[in-house]
């Protein structure tokens, strides 16, 4: 059965998204990363919340904008949303978390179903539905913005470490959870 990955690139204060959702602090802090690299071909579907798949695009203005990875990831997205519409070019727009952690799981297949959006990770979480998560810490402090994680007035999420590696622009911080 597919594993849930939770990925994001933040700031080291921990937000993926600046104030308005805007995006274009990540454009001059993406550069290779093997580990990015590897994990692309594993993942066999994209779980994404509607302000993620809606919202603004670190390769805005270049030909990779509005696809996944800047178009290193081709599959099934589904994106969940309150205001479904007909799937269009392997994306599928569903109603909950749960019914689109069920179909991306089984469009998945054994591979990942990588998770994009906040939102949509901590419901996953709240649904014991979350399996692992991969930060990638750029060296930049935004202040404000999307955090990567926030859910006041719940209990710890306990996580195991599976790795740590970096490169010049980023460290990545890989982790299971473990409750």
């Amino acid at each position: 059965m597919a594993t849930t990955l939770y990925s994001a690139t933040m700031s080291l204060d921990g937000f993926i998204a600046g104030p308005d959702g805007d995006m274009s602090w990540l454009t001059p802090h993406i550069a290779p990363n093997p580990l990015v690299d590897d994990l692309i071909p594993r993942i066999g579907a994209l779980l994404v919340g509607n302000r993620t798949f809606g919202g603004d695009d670190p390769y805005r203005g270049t030909d990779r904008a509005g696809k996944p990875f800047g178009g290193g990831w081709d599959g099934p997205q589904y994106v969940v949303t309150h205001h479904p519409r007909p799937p269009a070019d392997g994306i599928t727009f569903v109603p909950d978390v749960a019914t689109a952690v069920t179909e991306a799981r089984a469009a998945a297949g054994d591979r990942y179903v990588n998770i994009l959006g906040a939102d949509i990770a901590r419901q996953c979480l709240a649904l014991g539905e979350l399996d692992e998560i991969l930060t990638i810490i750029a060296p930049v402090l935004l202040g404000s913005g999307t955090r990567l994680f926030d859910a006041p007035g719940t209990p710890p999420v306990q996580l195991e470490q599976l790795s740590v590696s970096h490169t010049p622009k980023a460290i990545n911080t890989w982790m299971r959870i473990i409750n």
